[in-house]
């Protein structure tokens, strides 16, 4: 393969997971709607560990579990934002 191969690759797997970060939004605003109708908070540590754990179980590498937490921990954190931001109206 050639480096213009390997970035069309790339290329296709960013618009994938630009697609997945997007879904995932959707679902965690849903979490959202319903933990503000519960009167729960937004911000659940146990849950995020649990993630964390269970992402690192799965992890195949390269990328080592500490890399892994910290994409995780950035994702989960807009996710937080976002339910914080969208169910402030409701």
């Amino acid at each position: 393969m050639t480096i213009d191969d390997i970035r069309i690759k790339i290329d296709e797997i960013d618009r994938q997971l630009l697609r997945i970060f997007n879904e995932r939004a959707q679902l965690a605003l849903m979490i959202g709607e319903i933990k503000k109708e519960l009167d729960l908070p937004v911000y659940d540590p146990s849950r995020e560990k649990r993630i964390f754990e269970a992402m690192k179980a799965a992890n195949p590498g390269p990328l080592d579990d500490e890399a892994i937490v910290r994409m995780f921990e950035r994702v989960i954190d807009e996710s937080r934002r976002l339910e914080r931001i969208r169910t402030k109206g409701l």
